[in-house]
This record gives structure tokens, sequence and C-alpha cells, in this order.
């Protein structure tokens, strides 16, 4: 059997040279023909000139308006009312920068939204493993019923449930702990010691982490209903074979869970971990919305979006430069995601991957 393949491979080598001897035995005309000019040949060459051209249409498409946010953040004032300056500034200058982190409180809102992102991300990624586990693991009543309402939550718009939302927490009292608060508030009576920070019948929670750091240990966040979703994506591949082996070992269902699937779901929580981190770091409308009184609000990312008084000046092209320091702003603020990401970005692929949403 193995010389009858031996021998097949030989002569199979020997009839290619044999080949390829006559066919540079040939002219280079009659070579320069059948290698070029074909139906294969320039069918593939199309091609890739169409996916080359289309790459580099799409990049441009994503990089020019980065590129043209970074180079505005780099010219000074002048270069705005000189009609000879596009993209390149003529006057190199890092004022924008400067005075943004001086006057803008930039150091203060990235250590504010740092602690507010890292309390929600951790908060949400662990809430949502537990409750996509649930759903990927266990069968009971109502599951698909219930998990359909959980997709639900990402198709309903914010702006619907901003005001439910703001009156809940300026006056927060879940029906559960309504006997405990009369309670706290009978015996604090009539301007008591909690006089001015409840409301007619709760406490008042704006103005504090309390609303997102509540909103995240429930579940309802912004955008939890597509990280249970990708996890429980995530735990519908894992083998059940390894919970029943640990069962049949004696270890219990909190147990299984913590020292087995916690383990081997790592990358997938890393991976929602740094999209909550990322989207609350950004955030713009919740922010707004729990911090309404600007004098008590922690300073945070959305507050330093604005024109720093040292730049504030009036001249024919304020709009431009205006937009330009704004911009310098943004870039600013999504810096530190993109060193984040550098970090992460391989646990961050892998992730995505093993969720089952690609392709």
């Amino acid at each position: 059997m193995n010389n009858t393949g031996s021998k097949e491979t030989k002569v199979l080598k020997e009839s290619k040279r044999k080949i390829r001897v006559e066919f540079e035995r040939t002219s280079r005309w009659t070579r320069f023909r059948v290698k070029y000019l074909n139906m294969n040949f320039v069918s593939s060459t199309l091609f890739k000139i169409f996916r080359l051209v289309l790459l580099i249409g799409i990049a441009f498409v994503i990089l020019f308006p980065f590129y043209s946010k970074v180079m505005g953040s780099l010219m000074g004032q002048e270069d705005f009312v000189d009609v000879t300056v596009k993209l390149v500034p003529k006057t190199w200058t890092l004022d924008q920068y400067k005075y943004i982190l001086l006057e803008n409180n930039y150091l203060q809102a990235t250590f504010n939204t740092l602690v507010l992102s890292l309390i929600c991300a951790v908060l949400q990624t662990m809430t949502c493993c537990v409750i996509a586990y649930g759903f990927a693991k266990f069968k009971f009543k109502f599951n698909q019923q219930l998990f359909m309402l959980v997709i639900f939550t990402m198709v309903v718009p914010h702006i619907v449930l901003r005001w439910s939302m703001y009156l809940e927490f300026a006056d927060f009292q879940p029906l559960y702990l309504k006997p405990f608060w009369d309670g706290i508030k009978n015996i604090a009576g009539e301007g008591g010691f909690l006089a001015g920070f409840t409301g007619s019948d709760g406490i008042f929670l704006l103005n504090s982490h309390w609303p997102l750091a509540i909103l995240s240990i429930t579940g309802l966040a912004y955008k939890n209903g597509l990280y249970i979703f990708m996890l429980r994506q995530f735990f519908k591949g894992v083998p059940d074979e390894l919970e029943e082996s640990a069962y049949i070992d004696g270890s219990g269902v909190f147990r299984t869970f913590v020292t087995i699937i916690i383990p081997l779901s790592i990358p997938m929580m890393l991976t929602v971990f740094i999209f909550a981190f990322s989207w609350q770091w950004t955030d713009n409308f919740y922010t707004k919305l729990f911090y309404p009184t600007a004098s008590q609000a922690p300073a945070l990312m959305p507050s330093i979006v604005k024109v720093p008084k040292s730049l504030a000046t009036q001249f024919a092209g304020q709009e431009l430069y205006t937009s330009a320091v704004k911009n310098t702003c943004s870039l600013l603020i999504i810096a530190p995601l993109l060193i984040l990401y550098l970090f992460f970005q391989k646990s961050l692929v892998q992730g995505i991957e093993r969720s089952g949403i690609t392709g």
C-alpha cells in the first residue's frame, strides 16, 4: 500500500516537472498569453481591485472624521480664519489640550467617572452573569417568555422611561421597604435628621451614584439585555457534563457556578465588563438624568465638554473654533478607552467569538 502511494507521488512529480519544462521551452508571448490573457486571471484581478478600492473607501469613511478632529485640536485660532488651511494646521499648538486639562476639571472628572464606571461595570457583569446562567441552564415555567422580555428591553427607547425613572429615584421607596421606612420617618419626626433628604414618601437619591448602582445590581441598567443575551449564548455552549460531574461529587448549584462556570467564562465576562465600562464612561443620558443639579453633581465626563474661559474669545471663526474645542474634549474623553482597548483587545475579540453572535 505504501509502495503504491509512493509510486503515484513519484509519477505525479515527474508529470509536473515535464509540464513545467515544456512550458518554459515555449516562447515568452505564448507563456504571457496563457498565464495572463485568460478569463480566470482577469476576473480575479478585477475582484482584487474592487476589494482594494472598497477597503480604502471604508477606511476613509471611518478614519477621516477622527483625523479631522485630531488636526483641528492642534490648530491655533488664526488657522480657523485662514481659507488656505484645510486639514493640516499652519500654527501648531497644544493650547486646547492645555486649557481643557487645567480649566475643565478633566482629572477630577476622569477620577469620578472611573469610580462610577467601575461600580456599574462590576455590578452589571455579576448580575447579568447570574441571570444569564439561570436562563441557559435551568428549565422553569415561562423561561422563554421571560427571556423575550429581556430581549424586549433592548428595543424600548430610553427616552420613553426617562420621567418614570426620574420620579422613581426622586422619591425612592420600594414597596417591600415601605413599612420599615415609615417607621424610620415616624421616629425621626418632622424636621428631624432626615429633613431635606427625603421626599414625600421616600428617599431623594438624585445627584448621587445610587440610581445607577441600583439599576446595575437589579439588571435594569443600560444595555443589560444585550449582556444577558451574550452570556446566555456562552453558557448554553458549556457542556452539561461538567455540572453533572460536580453534582455527583456533592457540589451544590452555587459552588458549581463559582468554582467551575465562572472560571470558564472569564473571557466572556471580561468582554461584558469592557462593554459596560465603556458605555457608562461615555454615557450622557443617564448622567444628566440622575444628576439634574449642576452645583451638587460630581464632575463627570459630559461636564468637560465646554470651551475653557481662556479660549472663549470673539473673532470671525469663533463657531468653527468652538466646535474644534468641543471635539478636542471628545478626544480626551475617549483617550482612556483607547488605552483600555489596547490592553484587552485579545480578550475582547475572544469573548465576542465565544458569545455565539458573530457571523
